[in-house]
């Protein structure tokens, strides 16, 4: 009798331990859900599309995925401002690319206060000189502009870097050399730490810009699409830009969410969010979920 109650107390006891083991296994893996989302400018001349119709549509559509953290695109100031009251859990970092302050298209970053904090950040432009505010070189025909964040995950005390952007739309050179410099900025900035980049890079997948960010390179950061790396075979309808109207958007995917080899990919996927045919953007939300391996 003596013995069978020795064996159960020490089955307990293993039950317990178990469980403290997946639990901390549970922390170790927490997943990262991440957004890219370019919302399209809140001053564009969109008529029943324009900002003030469509803007409780974006933050719901941010609310149903319910990202750790995000970046948006085409973001000025009142729209950073609006998103960041209505979505409260999310502090925002982000400036303007014309000044470096507040004037002109952001590359607004969103972190959830609860589980991130802030241990650095900075922006860099597209120039010659990436340290200068509001600065443009080659073909670009808009000053563009990087931003990043270094953030601690206080559940696991994990670092992860963050990189959001928008490439030019007009410049190839500008887009090229755009690519080439994000990715050293990225060895620069984060080493061989764990890092995400987001953006809309306007270009598709099948040229030199694409390239230049995720083939193997010596002596450089490897960076992963994620939406390739599950879905290699996907081509059709697979286009993430091209108007507010639901429709089958080609093979133009240009909004992307890529990372560095220490994650696990565990889905990616473009958002075809829609009401009646309407979507809340012209272009869509692209959703990744990465654990840190």
């Amino acid at each position: 009798m003596l013995r069978l109650n020795s064996l159960m107390k020490s089955i307990a006891l293993l039950s317990v331990c178990l469980c403290l083991l997946s639990a901390a296994a549970l922390a170790e893996e927490s997943p990262l859900q991440v957004m890219s989302f370019n919302i399209r400018y809140g001053t564009a001349n969109d008529g029943e599309n324009d900002w003030n119709h469509r803007k409780v549509f974006v933050v719901e559509t941010i609310e149903e995925f319910n990202p750790d953290i995000w970046g948006t695109q085409e973001t000025l100031a009142i729209q950073r401002d609006y998103l960041a009251e209505r979505l409260s859990a999310y502090q925002v970092f982000g400036v303007g690319r014309d000044d470096g302050n507040e004037k002109g298209e952001m590359m607004a970053i969103y972190y959830r206060k609860s589980r991130f904090k802030k241990l650095d950040g900075g922006h860099f432009w597209y120039s010659k000189t990436p340290n200068v505010p509001g600065s443009k070189s080659w073909d670009s025909s808009l000053p563009r502009l990087a931003s990043w964040v270094k953030l601690k995950d206080v559940s696991n005390d994990q670092h992860v870097f963050f990189f959001n952007t928008h490439f030019d739309h007009r410049g190839e050179e500008a887009r090229r050399l755009s690519a080439s410099l994000l990715r050293s900025k990225v060895k620069e900035i984060a080493g061989y730490s764990p890092a995400i980049i987001t953006g809309d890079f306007n270009a598709p997948i099948d040229s030199e810009v694409y390239n230049r960010l995720f083939a193997e390179k010596e002596n450089s950061v490897e960076l992963i699409d994620t939406f390739s790396c599950l879905h290699p075979e996907l081509r059709k309808n697979v286009g993430t830009a091209g108007g507010f109207i639901l429709k089958d958007r080609g093979t133009n995917r240009i909004d992307w969410i890529g990372c560095t080899k220490q994650f696990k990919i565990v889905s990616a996927k473009i958002d075809k969010t829609n009401r009646n045919g309407k979507t809340p953007s012209d272009h869509d939300p692209v959703n990744a979920v990465l654990i840190i391996e």
